[in-house]
């Protein structure tokens, strides 16, 4: 007898170091897994734009692919025959095969499909990612299901294989994303991914190879003398828990997202930071759930369950507000990126709790695998369904503060429906239960003040109330606010004000007005982006101009110019075509346009995305639709990178002020047709300059007799195209294309 134990605690102890492996393999795995998400996602948007529809279509087609690879790895699961760990082997090179070939391929399809209907578009997307996601879907099934075959416990499967894959993913976020992309570019990062994903497959298979074989006869006996354990709560009630659960963890991500960029500034690391808390903190509840699942029958952990839905849910709603007053007393940026980061895990380990708990309480180990493919299967939908119902249809319906406590309000009856199924508590409890979870909700409405003014706080903060928001405009498509002197910040960036006049210039609108200055003739003029619509009323003012042409990714801005005195009358000019787009696809979509002069006020160069209209691709893309002796003119926002870049896709350019102006043909700065031409301007029936005032005559010819680039005067000031390629020659400029993303990730 005392043989038999010792032979059983070694058997034991083998497994558990064979076990170790698998859980490393599995936590090398989730890296190549997040880069891939990001990587692909950018590299979609850039081909396929990043307006809202776009964004939804290729975020939904990767959760849907791995809801689908879940279901495939949970059916081939549960055939005893195959090896789980070899079958996990072979997704991991076939994923890594297919990244080298990714990038290719998606320019390749996107030549074909640019032209295709919004749901070919979608089709396409989906597709395109669809090999590669049904691979990392089924990996969670098929090695949940070795581990029970071992283990016979499915929460502590599920709790630690979670917990290490998902801590790899976000790992890889706070550490290794930001690197990689800003050396490598994205082709290059996809590479050192595709190569851990090689390595993984390799370990895997000689795990598989030589331990998996050996271990199959105790398998086989544990499997055959296993009895089904009595489930503490429904399976069919465990999907509905599992789908509300993602719905509501996706849901609340886009909501910080939006919070956070607009509290700290919308750039690429800061998502990146986001998403690697949010992933950090799913792996920490994962593993309690792991901890607490091995040491705890199904009839406990029933008890606990509601409690982390109710939890979850009321934490989540909590941190917006909370986030929006300890803002305010942060001292500094990195502290206030850094607190609210920290709320974020906090919430995202209660989420991560759920999902273990609800695998222990509701799956029989004898079909762990297929049984949790099928749980996990359904939190993807419900992650799907909250990018869908809450980012593409109730942010365009409902504030902030409603959204949320939707949400709260839908968190208090899962909590309360789970409750009422599993009847596992005594009514003590219950009552005490129930009493917590109608205070969570009834208490929530004294938020609704700070909800009021949650993007001045975040803004503004120490500056608030002295500094605040006349006007807040929110959708689908951002968030844009307006202070009471005519500022615009759209997303937390400022974003131009409502100004037309060119003698009291607050916003450098004298831009717009230079048109003629170096093109003879503009007549049809495309406009990429809107804003507070200031430089489309002065060119569709021009007395030259036959037809504008502008994209704006933003409807909201067609509201807040609405009520504006010096852009309203905009929205009503015969001239002028207002289309709702993402500029580069509109340009993709319609390769016939050819324009005079097409005009961008671009943002700040080291914003997210941004890049997709500075690159050299986009540049080359716009050069197609530019007639003979066309200009592009737009803004650099005093990135040289930007300036050389222009340089390297045109053979002419001219700098005024800020902006870079690009052609195919010499460009001259004429003066005398510029003042001309000023003094012709009239908007909304009012000269722009009065010729019989000789204040503005004066004014004028200051304006016109703008000086050439000095040291001292490089701000108000203009450069000929050997004076910029001399300036930038001796330096070492980046020229931006959409692989390295420019200054995204520095």
């Amino acid at each position: 007898m005392a043989q038999i134990d010792a032979r059983a605690e070694v058997d034991h102890e083998r497994q558990e170091n064979l076990t170790i492996w698998i859980y490393l393999l599995f936590f090398l795995s989730g890296i190549p897994a997040i880069i891939y998400q990001i990587v692909w996602q950018r590299a979609l948007f850039a081909l396929y734009g990043i307006n809202i529809e776009s964004v939804t279509i290729v975020v939904s087609a990767f959760m849907l692919g791995l809801g689908l690879g879940s279901l495939g790895g949970g059916a081939l699961s549960h055939r005893y025959r195959l090896r789980p760990v070899a079958l996990f082997a072979a997704a991991e090179l076939g994923i890594g095969i297919f990244a080298l070939l990714s990038l290719r391929m998606f320019h390749f399809v996107a030549e074909y499909s640019r032209t295709k209907p919004l749901w070919v578009t979608g089709t396409i997307s989906f597709l395109l990612v669809v090999v590669p996601t049904l691979l990392m879907g089924s990996t969670l099934p098929l090695l949940i299901e070795h581990l029970v075959r071992i283990s016979r416990n499915v929460g502590s499967s599920v709790g630690s294989l979670y917990f290490v894959n998902t801590l790899g993913s976000g790992v890889a976020c706070l550490v290794a994303v930001r690197p990689l992309m800003n050396y490598l570019g994205q082709a290059g990062t996809v590479r050192c991914a595709a190569l851990v994903n090689g390595l993984v497959g390799v370990g895997a298979a000689i795990y598989s190879y030589r331990c998996e074989r050996k271990s199959r006869e105790q398998e086989a006996f544990a499997a055959s003398n296993a009895h089904s354990l009595a489930r503490c709560l429904p399976f069919t009630v465990a999907l509905l828990c599992a789908a509300f659960c993602g719905f509501s963890a996706l849901s609340y991500e886009i909501i910080w997202y939006r919070l956070l960029a607009f509290a700290l500034g919308d750039t690429a690391p800061i998502f990146a930071s986001l998403l690697g808390s949010y992933l950090v903190g799913i792996a920490l509840g994962s593993r309690f759930g792991d901890r607490y699942t091995e040491h705890h029958r199904a009839e406990d952990a029933i008890r606990i369950l509601p409690i982390t839905i109710l939890g979850s849910t009321a934490v989540s709603f909590w941190i917006n507000p909370a986030a929006a007053w300890i803002l305010k007393i942060t001292p500094g940026s990195f502290f206030a990126s850094l607190v609210f980061l920290v709320l974020i895990c906090h919430a995202a380990i209660l989420f991560g709790t759920l999902f273990p708990l609800i695998a222990h309480v509701a799956v029989d180990p004898r079909r762990a695998g297929a049984s949790v493919s099928y749980l996990y299967a359904s939190n993807i939908a419900g992650s799907t369904l909250g990018v869908l119902l809450v980012g593409f249809v109730l942010m365009d319906r409902f504030s902030l503060y409603r959204i949320t406590s939707l949400l709260l309000l839908g968190g208090g009856f899962c909590t309360a429906g789970v409750f009422w199924i599993s009847a596992r508590a005594s009514r003590k409890f219950g009552l005490v239960f129930a009493i917590a979870t109608v205070a969570t909700i009834l208490v929530a409405p004294a938020s609704r003040p700070t909800f009021a003014t949650i993007y001045d706080r975040l803004l503004f903060k120490k500056l608030y109330p002295a500094q605040h928001f006349a006007q807040v405009i929110e959708n689908r498509s951002g968030t844009i606010g307006i202070t009471p002197d005519g500022t615009l910040f759209g997303g937390g960036v400022y974003d131009g004000a409502f100004n037309t006049d060119l003698l009291n210039d607050t916003n450098i609108i004298v831009r717009p007005y230079a048109l003629s200055a170096f093109h003879d003739s503009p007549s049809h003029v495309l406009m990429i982006g809107l804003g507070s619509g200031s430089w489309a009323q002065v060119v569709a003012n021009n007395p030259q101009l036959h037809d504008l042409t502008v994209v704006e990714i933003n409807p909201g801005y067609l509201e807040a110019i609405s009520k504006h005195p010096a852009t309203a009358r905009l929205l009503n000019n015969p001239k002028v075509t207002i289309t709702i787009d993402d500029g580069r696809r509109w340009l993709l979509r319609h390769p016939e346009a050819r324009f005079d002069a097409i005009l961008m006020n671009t943002s700040y160069y080291w914003r997210n995305h941004v890049s997709n209209l500075l690159s050299a691709e986009f540049l080359r893309i716009v050069r197609l639709h530019l007639r003979t002796k066309g200009v592009f003119f737009y803004n650099t926002t005093w990135s040289d990178d930007v300036m050389a870049t222009g340089l390297a896709v045109f053979p002419y350019a001219l700098r005024i002020f800020n902006c870079l102006a690009v052609s195919d043909s010499p460009l001259e700065f004429d003066r005398a047709r510029w003042k001309s031409v000023l003094l012709s301007y009239v908007i909304d029936g009012r000269k722009v300059i009065d010729s019989d005032d000789s204040y503005q005559m004066k004014k004028l010819d200051e304006i016109v007799n703008i000086r050439h680039a000095a040291p001292a005067a490089f701000w108000a000031s203009i450069e000929t195209d050997q004076e910029i390629r001399q300036r930038l020659r001796g330096q070492r400029n980046l020229i931006i294309t959409d692989d390295n993303m420019g200054l995204e990730w520095r």
